[in-house]
């Protein structure tokens, strides 16, 4: 079972029994997400607020989206009204990068059943489908128990030894990765032995996510090893969940580093590098 859906297949099943929607729509610096919902989402779409349900409160010492408690991110699955056996759906407008956020979380709870809508929103729009305003009444009646642990994860003193000895993927933007450019973290540069593996190239140019072949053939250029351990991270810890779905899909069993370069590089004892170079 894949865990992308396209648009087509979503409006085959939109009538289904125990079919959940997430609207996980975020922008950095865009602080009116909200009110790009409610001019506009999937129906029956739940509006997901990544800052307050799908990660902690931001510390120097934990990166800017800290993975959220178990308590936190119960009460926000409680709210949107999951149960197992139900089938979600997240979605964003940005090809899924926010979207995986979601997606990993869930599944790093347990939940059995989570699909990305292939291309999000505006592949929806694009094959036909309708959407609705103003905000959809969160049900508040999940029952489903959050238990994380289900997916693997790298915790900050573990990195260092990981990118030595095994393919650990920086997904930011070759600039950021060469440390030409910072404009959030407080140092420039990447985790010594990261390979640069831009996240965008994950997708085509409509947007949709490249076939199972291509993201191995992809990954596999770029160093990731059938049955070796491999890894990602990206600027804060949301879009390094786009590149882990795009691994898991070319059948690699990936690692997220949750942290990512907002720990690393707020941590001044730990070394940078700079430039093309690992």
């Amino acid at each position: 079972m894949s865990d992308l859906i396209s648009a087509a297949e979503l409006a085959a099943r939109s009538d289904e029994p125990g079919l959940r929607l997430l609207d996980v729509r975020w922008e950095l610096g865009n602080d009116h997400t909200h009110d790009d919902y409610l001019s506009g989402h999937l129906p029956g779409a739940i509006f997901v607020d990544l800052d307050a349900e799908l990660a902690d409160l931001p510390a120097p010492a934990l990166g800017r989206h800290p993975l959220p408690s178990a308590e936190l991110f119960g009460a926000a699955v409680r709210r949107w009204g999951l149960h197992q056996g139900d089938t979600v759906v997240v979605y964003d407008g940005v090809g899924g990068v926010v979207a995986t956020r979601a997606w990993w979380l869930l599944r790093d709870a347990g939940f059995e059943d989570v699909r990305l809508l292939d291309g999000g929103i505006a592949a929806w729009q694009r094959a036909g489908g309708a959407l609705e305003t103003g905000e959809t009444a969160a049900p508040g009646d999940g029952d489903f128990a959050v238990e994380f642990g289900h997916l693997p994860r790298l915790s900050l003193e573990e990195v260092a030894s990981f990118a030595r000895d095994h393919t650990l993927f920086d997904i930011r933007t070759p600039d950021r990765y060469r440390g030409e450019h910072e404009p959030v973290d407080p140092r420039a540069g990447h985790v010594p032995g990261a390979v640069s593996a831009p996240t965008g190239a994950n997708l085509d140019e409509q947007g949709l996510f490249r076939s199972p072949a291509e993201l191995r053939a992809r990954f596999e250029a770029l160093g990731a090893a059938p049955d070796a351990p491999v890894a990602a991270y990206c600027g804060s810890g949301v879009t390094a969940t786009h590149t882990v779905f795009a691994l898991t899909q070319a059948g690699f069993s990936p690692t997220l580093f949750p942290g990512s370069w907002s720990q690393w590089s707020n941590h001044r004892e730990l070394p940078v590098a700079t430039g093309d170079r690992p």
